[in-house]
């Protein structure tokens, strides 16, 4: 074979060779992200969104104040006997409410999502106002009044089972004892415009020690503490102890609340 043609033959072997693997390189090479230079960015990450909710029995045990307003009466067989006789006198004999305040502590254990028991103490005033006039036309113009007001203390200990209908809005019911703190009875009588009697007598000797009664309501409680609620007492036990009259407590009770 001519050896000028055979080197030639080699040299497009070894070109065509060297083509071959360059290509092949080429194809295997990893690309290569151009790198940047600038500021860094934070890339967004995304979290699922948290919601708050106003509180209810989930939200573990807590302590807490109480304070409101008493608007307080007596039912029972003495009452309607008064009362009975308010009508035969033509109004002579009026039988009003109290209004007085309670105040008192409180603690809240949640049972479950929706459920709580709440014992508390506080003191709490009650009683009623009754007023009798001369029930005569002739002498109206002296306008002659007796007013007799029994104002009772008590130091009232319920256990209450709450019940929390959504977050935030409760219902509440449960017993209560009562201890009877101080029992006094004003009675003032004036005419012309003028006092002409006015003196307070101690009764707490003829009244129970221990008054027992079923109290229930509802309320709200705000998420940052704060709460409202409205409850009644119904008092079951008889406030004379020697039993010459049949008498209970009867309260109405707006209450403003801060557990802790």
């Amino acid at each position: 074979m001519n050896t000028k043609r055979l080197f030639g033959r080699l040299a497009a072997a070894a070109l065509f060779v060297t083509a071959f693997a360059t290509a092949s390189e080429a194809q295997i090479q990893p690309h290569r992200v151009p790198k940047y230079t600038g500021p860094a960015q934070a890339r967004p990450v995304r979290s699922t969104p948290s919601y708050s909710s106003s509180s209810s029995a989930t939200d573990g045990v807590k302590f807490g104040i109480r304070a409101g307003v008493n608007v307080t009466d007596w039912s029972g067989d003495a009452v309607n006997s008064v009362m009975d006789l308010a009508d035969y006198t033509n109004g002579a004999i009026t039988k009003d409410m109290k209004t007085g305040f309670h105040a008192g502590l409180y603690a809240t254990l949640p049972l479950g999502p929706r459920f709580a028991i709440e014992p508390g103490v506080g003191y709490s005033e009650k009683g009623t106002v009754l007023t009798g006039r001369i029930p005569l036309e002739q002498f109206d113009f002296l306008n002659a009044k007796v007013k007799a007001t029994a104002r009772m203390a008590y130091l009232d200990i319920p256990v209450l089972a709450k019940a929390y209908l959504t977050d935030g809005f409760y219902v509440f019911a449960g017993p209560q004892a009562s201890v009877l703190l101080s029992g006094k009875a004003r009675v003032n009588a004036s005419a012309l415009g003028f006092s002409a009697f006015n003196e307070n007598f101690d009764i707490k000797d003829q009244f129970r020690p221990v008054d027992f009664s079923v109290t229930g309501g509802l309320g709200y409680q705000f998420q940052n503490g704060l709460g409202l609620s409205a409850g009644y007492d119904y008092g079951l036990s008889s406030l004379d102890k020697n039993n010459n009259f049949d008498a209970q407590n009867r309260v109405i009770k707006a209450s403003v609340n801060y557990s802790f």
